[in-house]
């Protein structure tokens, strides 16, 4: 596994090395600042899952691209499919008839996504499977996203002394699990199974429940976890939810059902996300810094836009170099291999009413004023940083 840390002397021998080269090139320049010729573009996926895509993702390409010498609307584009995957293979066209080198993907679905990937490779045009991995597929030039066993790792680091904690005999916990239709349902999965997997061998808890929530969706993650206490008269101690919109979606059917609060993990450190936390509803959340994913996916993206080796990228944030079966979905130990996609995989960081002010305030990706309004504002977190 390979590391790499930023360092500013490397940084600075790498511009010095581009102003040279740059300098001693006689022949025309490719389209627009940058280096190498051809456009990017960045496929969102939706605005309905998460604020995230047009709210960080957007701007952090945007603002790396920008940095590199690339101008909007010429270098770089980036587009929202709002859900739609027949609107998402239309810009993929559209990338494809503009001359796109690049394509950042964040798909919709592993099919749609794979065919996506298929027809850029046919035009020439390398892809960064972005966030989202589409097993099953032919796979592209690298896949970005953060260390997904290790988020799922980070739920249960923080969930089990929770669940240990309770005057239980026996606990009895919930898997609410993302999407099928998302290869990282199945890896956030796999990290946090292990430990439930593991004590329940051990008899120490009672696994009542593991189920996929269809597309994330949190209406129907709700009507599932109804479904689960009315299954189980209403006996659960804890839920292992995959990401913060799916812990709120289990939060309200327990308060609907008189029950808690109980440990919730949770992901994303949403601004509802941070609210549970702070009302004692939720135990913790992961928050996975956006603007580093973006970053290094700016940065492969450059790279191969400009002919030059993605494993030598250093954009300011640490991350590990690994691979990823392009049938299985799991991740392997080398980058290289038949049916192997390189993996660069950030680190997550799991957050709890202690941590909020160094951590998602600290980066600026969430303000106190986001989290404290309604009841939240009278919590003591929000009183002392009003």
């Amino acid at each position: 596994m390979w590391q790499h840390r930023f360092r500013s002397w490397f940084i600075l021998l790498a511009v010095l090395g581009l102003v040279a080269a740059a300098c001693g090139d006689d022949g025309g320049g490719g389209g627009g600042g940058g280096g190498g010729e051809g456009s990017i573009w960045v496929l969102l996926p939706d605005t309905a899952t998460s604020d995230r895509w047009e709210k960080d993702d957007r701007r952090f390409f945007g603002e790396a691209f920008e940095a590199a010498g690339l101008a909007e609307g010429e270098d770089f584009t980036i587009v929202n499919a709002e859900g739609d995957a027949v609107t998402q293979q239309s810009q993929a066209e559209q990338a494809i008839a503009d001359g796109a080198s690049v394509i950042v993907l964040t798909s919709l679905d592993t099919g749609s996504g794979g065919a996506i990937i298929d027809q850029a490779k046919e035009a020439g045009i390398d892809v960064v499977e972005y966030d989202r991995f589409n097993t099953g597929g032919s796979g592209g030039a690298a896949y970005v996203s953060f260390d997904n066993v290790q988020v799922g790792a980070t739920m249960a680091e923080f969930l089990e002394p929770a669940i240990d904690a309770l005057k239980v005999p026996t606990p009895r916990v919930v898997m609410l699990n993302g999407g099928e239709e998302d290869n990282n349902s199945f890896l956030f999965r796999a990290g946090y199974a292990e430990t439930v997997e593991a004590r329940v061998a051990a008899g120490d808890w009672e696994l009542v429940a593991d189920q996929h929530v269809p597309a994330w969706d949190n209406a129907e993650a709700q009507t599932i976890m109804e479904q689960i206490l009315v299954a189980n008269d209403n006996d659960v101690d804890a839920v292992f939810a995959a990401n913060d919109g799916l812990a709120n979606s289990a939060i309200n059917a327990l308060e609907q059902a008189g029950v808690g609060p109980v440990p919730v993990s949770g992901q994303d450190a949403t601004v509802a996300g941070m609210q549970n936390i702070l009302l004692g509803k939720q135990t913790m959340s992961v928050y996975k810094p956006i603007e580093a994913e973006a970053s290094v996916a700016a940065a492969i993206a450059l790279a191969l836009r400009a002919g030059e080796d993605i494993m030598a990228i250093d954009p300011g944030f640490e991350f590990s170099i690994f691979g990823i079966d392009t049938a299985t979905g799991e991740p392997t130990d080398s980058p290289e291999g038949e049916g192997i996609v390189a993996y660069f995989g950030l680190v997550p960081i799991g957050v709890t009413a202690d941590n909020i002010a160094d951590t998602v305030i600290a980066d600026g990706f969430l303000t106190v004023a986001d989290i404290c309004t309604g009841d939240v504002a009278d919590m003591d977190f929000c009183q002392e940083n009003a």
